[in-house]
């Protein structure tokens, strides 16, 4: 059965080229939005928390600040939707799982930035 579950993934799904990322990495998520007729591209920026899965069930979850409210978002690594996916600052944490940085506000909730090669 995983056989036959990994020979559907390899076949039917397209794979996308996308950067390395992890928890506590900055990135933006340019995606596409089909409103009736029209379709337009609009962007997400925000620290990767989590990152869930392997293979093409993975997903990510994104955290932005929108003023004073804390919005997150969940992205399928293989949504169609996305066009591109940009690193824009790596950072330096010590779990895979930020979920204590729901609770940091100001200064306590910047992530310092990872030297990556």
């Amino acid at each position: 059965m995983e056989q036959l579950v990994k020979f559907v993934q390899d076949e039917f799904i397209v794979k996308k080229d996308f950067p390395k990322f992890g928890a506590g990495d900055t990135i933006t998520v340019f995606y596409e939005i089909k409103e009736g007729e029209k379709s337009r591209t609009q962007f997400f920026r925000g620290v990767v928390i989590q990152v869930r899965g392997t293979g093409a069930s993975k997903t990510f979850t994104i955290r932005k600040m929108s003023g004073d409210i804390g919005v997150e978002r969940i992205f399928p690594i293989n949504l169609p939707a996305i066009q591109k996916i940009e690193l824009n600052k790596a950072g330096s944490v010590r779990r895979k799982r930020i979920y204590y940085f729901r609770g940091l506000t100001g200064k306590k909730a910047r992530i310092k930035e990872a030297r990556r090669k």
